[in-house]
């Protein structure tokens, strides 16, 4: 078992007890892997719901903010089509298709034929999309420059790096 020495002054968390309690019964186990992806998780989650709260305020869920941002993170004129947006997004088209009729019904985005493909369609943010959307990302950005706040800027970089580093090695 790899005992890392506490450091000081540092808070406990809902973490730290179930660690405490795997120590108690299994003293054997490494629980590194858990205590790192118990938090990874529990913030995920965390940040979600008030991710999801906060893009709720303008009309829109978590996947209908990224299929906006994704619109717009693509430069004028704002469009893709649908099979490059379930691609990015990782959905299936089945999927897409009801995001996709929501924003839509709601003046967000509006689907058109691909003048270069008559079998195709390309979606395109309207200019009430983008202007949700813009919203919407800065409301989002502030919710989690909130949360970084419990870091300084050093460890925020450092923090990003070796997420970067998981998330590479894992191919996720």
């Amino acid at each position: 078992m790899t005992v890392r020495p506490e450091p000081e002054m540092s808070p406990r968390d809902p973490v730290d007890a179930i660690v405490e309690q795997w120590a108690a019964v299994r003293p054997d186990l490494d629980t590194t892997a858990m205590e790192v992806f118990g938090r990874v998780y529990r913030l995920s989650r965390t940040l979600g719901d008030r991710m999801e709260k906060t893009y709720g305020r303008f009309g829109i869920s978590r996947g209908e903010f990224d299929v906006l941002a994704t619109l717009r993170r693509s430069g004028e004129p704002y469009t893709l089509s649908p099979r490059q947006l379930s691609g990015t997004l990782m959905l299936t088209t089945g999927g897409m298709t009801g995001r996709l009729d929501k924003l839509e019904r709601a003046g967000l985005l509006r689907r058109s034929p691909d003048p270069h493909d008559r079998r195709a369609l390309q979606v395109t943010l309207t200019d009430e999309g983008l202007r949700v959307i813009d919203e919407a990302v800065s409301a989002g950005l502030a919710v989690q420059t909130e949360a970084l706040a419990h870091l300084d800027e050093e460890q925020a970089g450092q923090l990003a790096d070796l997420l970067r580093t998981l998330v590479v090695g894992t191919g996720s």
